[in-house]
């Protein structure tokens, strides 16, 4: 029995909470798989998992034998990374999760790079955004835009998005384009839905020593970034779109800036991956790779200090 194979088994299967999972990841037939946790609970003497028709559960034993193969495998895989990491050349598939906006305005102009300094790495660039259970769905690191709230993730700031207000000709020539917040109250937004909680995000606003914080009515709200932008384009209302995202529509005159002496807040761009899993060569790379090039992006680079909104 290749007893770290049946280590390897034995935490994935806990991770993802499936056999059938676990053998994808690990690209076993599920039967090899099971069969490795089967020899490993015989070599033990003990019983790992409880398994039914509906849930796997782990064991008082499983679950102490569990955290101890989790240290044991990242050490073996420390030890061969310092070898790798001697020709800085990380091996394997790397899982990155993301958005649609930062793959296509950061990420895929520059994979070139990327795989010029890392040729032997493959990546699976998948476009999400939502909040994900990254071993459930055997991702190894995700960007996303916002605060952070999962805990028991490793979050690594590395960029902030910029926003500013913008609206196109065709929603200005209908309804005038507003000078302050007496006549911004008086307009319509495209509203943008929190992932999170699912309600419509407010705008916080700022201007010298004034804050504020604004939620305009809207005929349509949204949780994707295309649709938002799409939606702005064809005059549905006053958005709060990244500079990135709007500037070749502002250069072609499909959008316009407006309440430009108005500030609101910058959101930051974060590299996660789990806290309690040994953060391996080919994430560190990645994670360092896409730090140096969104500091180096005129949108996505160096933050403003937030806005403090008031109560």
């Amino acid at each position: 029995m290749d007893r770290l194979v049946s280590m390897q088994a034995f935490t994935r299967v806990v991770d993802v909470g499936s056999f059938a999972r676990a053998a994808e990841s690990m690209d076993l037939p599920k039967a090899t798989l099971t069969r490795l946790i089967q020899n490993l609970e015989t070599h033990l003497g003990v019983k790992l998992l409880h398994r039914t028709t509906r849930r796997i559960s782990v064991t008082n034993d499983g679950a102490a034998y569990y955290e101890r193969c989790v240290r044991i495998l990242a050490d073996v895989e420390e030890a061969e990374q310092s070898l790798t990491r001697q020709n800085n050349s990380p091996r394997g598939t790397l899982s990155v999760d993301t958005t649609a906006g930062l793959a296509q305005l950061v990420l895929v102009p520059h994979l070139h790079e990327f795989f010029q300094a890392y040729p032997d790495l493959k990546l699976e660039l998948t476009i999400n955004g939502k909040p994900i259970d990254l071993l459930q769905e055997g991702v190894d690191v995700v960007l996303r835009v916002g605060i952070p709230l999962d805990e028991a993730m490793v979050a690594r700031r590395i960029g902030h998005v910029q926003l500013a207000f913008y609206a196109s000709p065709i929603y200005l020539n209908r309804n005038g384009t507003p000078r302050d917040l007496a006549e911004l109250a008086q307009h319509k937004a495209v509203n943008f839905l929190s992932n999170r909680n699912g309600r419509e995000m407010p705008w916080p606003l700022a201007r010298g020593m004034e804050r504020s914080e604004v939620l305009l009515p809207s005929a349509i709200s949204t949780n994707d970034a295309d649709v938002y932008l799409g939606c702005a384009l064809e005059g549905h209302g006053i958005a709060r779109i990244s500079r990135a995202m709007a500037e070749p529509y502002v250069a072609s005159g499909r959008l316009v800036e407006i309440l430009t002496d108005w500030q609101t807040d910058e959101l930051p761009i974060s590299a996660m991956y789990p806290q309690n899993r040994h953060l391996s060569a080919k994430v560190r790379v990645f994670v360092n790779w896409a730090a140096e090039l969104f500091s180096r992006h005129p949108h996505f680079g160096a933050a403003r200090q937030p806005l403090a909104v008031a109560a």
